[in-house]
């Protein structure tokens, strides 16, 4: 199995944990598109709590990748994902976290 293989496994061990349905191949092509941060400790996470870090996610991901339009409808969305990973678990790992905002935006055509 590879090193990809294995992150992948994760994640969806992870999500049944948190009882979210998995589509695994939207899983696996949010996983590729966030490139080799999956494998570094700290950069693999999100920290819902650090505002300029969810400002980044806002306009890097949400704005640029899913082609969004900032607005308080993005907040919304991130609070939606924060919610379904849990505010308290520290492993909000971000290939989940793109999941559930390609999910909750219904933008699974931008990984077609």
């Amino acid at each position: 199995m590879s090193k990809f293989d294995e992150m992948v496994a994760l994640y969806e061990s992870e999500m049944k944990q948190l009882k979210i349905a998995v589509d695994s191949n939207l899983l696996k092509a949010v996983t590729k598109g966030c490139g080799p941060v999956i494998y570094l400790p700290d950069a693999s996470k999100v920290s819902s709590s650090d505002k300029a870090e969810m400002d980044r996610v806002k306009a890097n991901f949400l704005v640029k990748k899913l082609g969004l339009k900032d607005g308080p409808e993005l907040d919304k969305g991130i609070q939606a994902a924060i919610d379904a990973i849990g505010s308290a678990n520290k492993n909000k790992y971000r290939a989940i976290f793109y999941y559930l905002l390609v999910k909750h935006f219904k933008k699974e055509s931008v990984y077609a």
